[in-house]
Order: C-alpha cells, then structure tokens, then sequence
C-alpha cells in the first residue's frame, strides 16, 4: 500500500507538470505495481485498484491502457493536437459531484476509443450508489458547419464555454466505437445541462460505432449541428430526449434503439436550429440528416407521450421507423409558409422532411399537424406497416446494459 501511495503521487505530479507544453512525450497513465498472491500471480489496476487522473487541460497525448480502472475528479479535456487514447476494456469512473466532472476533446483534438464488443470502453459515475445525472458525460468539440453562428465564427459549448464549429465538412474528432457512458447528464443550471454524448459541429471524418448512453438525466445523445455519421446508437433510460439535434444537424443516425424508463421525454427531439440562438447561418440552412433503421419503445399509448418530435424547420429523411408504445408517433410544431421562422411544414410540403417505411405499433395517433401547413399524411409518410426497426437484438449483445 506503501508502494501504491507513492506512485499515486507521482503520478499527479507528472500530470500537472505535462499541462503547460506541447512537446512532451505521450502520457502512459499506468500502474505496473505487482503484488504476490499465494499462486505466484500478478495482481495490478485491472484487478480493483483505480488510477487517478488530474483534471486539467492537457497539451501531450493521454494514454489509458487496456482493461484498467481510472478515476477522474473534475474537467479533463484534450486540447488542440493533443490524442486521449483509450485502451480496449478500460473503465473511467467520475466522482459524482455533476456538471463540473466531464471530458471534453477539443477542437482540433482527437479521441481515440477502441473498445470491443468483448470489452467495451465504459464511462460512468464512480458513486457507490450510480443515478443519473452524477456527472458530465462525453464532449466532443469539431470544425464543422454549425447555423447558430455566421460564416467562420464558432460558438461556445453549454458546459466548459469551449468553441466549436467551422467550415470543415471532413473534420475529424477521432473513433469512439464500442464506448458507454452511464448517469450522465449533471445539470449546471436549469438550462445548461451536459448529456451523455454531445457533439458539437463534429465532422464527417469522425468515425462514432457502437455507442450507449444509459441512465443519464439529460439527453442521451445531443447533435449541435455538424455532419458527423453515427451508426449503432442506443439510449436506454435517459430522462430528458433519448436523441436530439439542433443547430443544423446534417449528419446520419443508422441502427438506432431507443428505450424509455420511468423518467423520459421524447424518443427524438429534432429541431432545424438552436430557438435560444436563432438561426444565423447565411444563406440559411437546416437541420437535415438521414435516420435509417430506428427502434424506439415506449411505456405504452397511455402515457401521453411522443415517440418524436420535429419542429423549429427542422428537415430529415426518415427510413425503416418502428415506434411501439406512444400516444403520439410524430409531432410536428412550426409557423405556416416558406418564409416562417420555424418552416417545418414546408419541408414536408417540398420533399425534405419524409418518412418512407413506418411501422406503429399501440400508437394512439400516428401524426399530429401544428405546422399551420395543410397537407396529407401521405405526404408525409409512406409505407406505414413496412418497417422492422433495427435488429438490435444481435448488434446489441454482450456490450450494451439495461436490456
């Protein structure tokens, strides 16, 4: 224990000092203590002992290793051209004290999250009793287009006032594949909430596979505009809106599940821009991604809920939606005409808010117009009883919790 201490220490030290320059060399957090059991074996931080990690802002590569359990107190967040590389396996455990705990990569830095779906990467509060909300989450800041802002400006992300947003279509954040995060989602007030994976103007080029938020008291997964392809989504229990864009989204959501707990709000929550900001972007554009093989479960049609909500002009090509368990299947709110602020229905009236394949099942009332637009539901959705979802059920295993 003697030994333990010690290198706990140095280690800290270490960290802090790595802060203030940019030619160091990677930081390899490890623990290569050995202790002798009566059977000759070794017995390291893989086996219960946890290691620390400074909050700072780090300028040198931060390297976790595989299969150990590290511990994080406060902000810890990668800046420009530094890489937080996370072996296969590894768990990070928060101190449960909300907002102020999160890791946050910045513009320009990277996030390299390789786990398996043998070993997942998970990330969750480090409370002997876990509930949502008892830390931050996972923040990942690019350079791609975002419409709260004008040209080449960038705005500033809810939690940490770090930028984001840009010009490029191609930026890369990083891989985060096979990675969990649980009982994220600490409040900083009553509107600036962290959730469990929020991307802020990601690009394209960021590579985001076999991701879980459960358990998170704000949003599972937030877009704030950007391009950035997720494939593989699940979000289990999460209080507020299991996914939500907002900012001019133009990305892809493909194989999707989303299951509601107790506390729950929306299935999706989609809006063309941030109503807090309005939309700035010139010439103007909207939130438009492509959503493919979705799966969102309900507590049942009589709970008054909607499975998705869109609205503030957002746009989105929708295929193969299944929806069980809602009063609501889709709620449209905006202002009617081309020129409103909020043209919701003008997109489903030009082609560019569509659904084709939709299954319902115990949905009270499949579609809710309040876009002030006329039109048919036909013009909305087509092949309703022809989608089967996503099959979560064996890209699902092994990986995933709450089930």
């Amino acid at each position: 224990m003697k030994n333990n201490l010690l290198l706990g220490l140095a280690i800290t030290a270490l960290l802090f000092n790595s802060c203030s320059t940019d030619d160091t060399a990677d930081i390899i957090i490890t623990d290569n203590s050995i202790i002798n059991n009566n059977n000759g074996e070794n017995s390291g931080s893989g086996n219960g002992e946890e290691i620390a990690i400074s909050a700072a802002e780090y300028s040198s590569d931060l390297v976790l290793e595989a299969s150990k359990t590290y511990t994080i107190n406060g902000p810890v967040i990668m800046a420009n051209g530094a890489n937080l590389i996370i072996g296969e396996g590894v768990t990070v455990k928060a101190i449960a004290t909300g907002a102020d705990v999160y890791i946050a990569i910045s513009q320009g830095a990277k996030i390299i999250a390789n786990g398996t779906a043998a070993n997942p990467i998970v990330m969750t509060s480090g409370a002997s009793n876990p509930a949502a909300g008892q830390w931050g989450g996972l923040i990942i800041l690019g350079k791609a287009p975002i419409n709260s802002v004008t040209g080449n400006a960038t705005s500033t992300s809810e939690i940490g006032s770090l930028p984001y947003g840009g010009t490029e279509t191609s930026d890369s954040s990083g891989i985060i594949r096979y990675v969990r995060v649980e009982y994220s989602g600490g409040a900083a007030d009553g509107s600036s909430e962290n959730n469990g994976f929020s991307f802020y103007g990601v690009g394209a080029g960021t590579t985001v596979d076999y991701i879980q938020a459960y358990e998170g008291a704000d949003d599972g997964i937030e877009f704030f505009g950007g391009n950035v392809e997720v494939n593989h989504a699940v979000v289990i229990n999460c209080q507020d809106d299991s996914i939500d864009w907002t900012e001019g989204f133009t990305g892809k959501v493909t194989n999707a599940y989303v299951k509601h707990g107790a506390d729950h709000d929306k299935g999706f929550e989609c809006d063309g821009y941030n109503t807090d900001i309005g939309n700035l972007s010139n010439p103007k554009f909207w939130s438009k991604p492509t959503v493919k093989d979705v799966t969102i479960v309900g507590l049942g049609s009589s709970t008054g809920n909607e499975a998705i909500r869109l609205r503030a002009g957002t746009q989105g090509i929708f295929e193969n939606i299944l929806i069980e368990g809602f009063a609501e299947g889709f709620d449209l709110d905006g202002d009617a005409g081309a020129n409103s602020d909020n043209p919701t229905g003008t997109g489903v009236i030009n082609g560019d808010l569509d659904i084709t394949n939709v299954t319902f099942t115990d949905v009270t009332k499949q579609l809710k117009n309040d876009t002030g637009d006329t039109f048919a539901d036909a013009d909305f959705m087509t092949g309703i009883g022809n989608a089967t979802g996503t099959d979560y059920a064996i890209w699902g295993a092994s990986w995933t919790t709450g089930n």
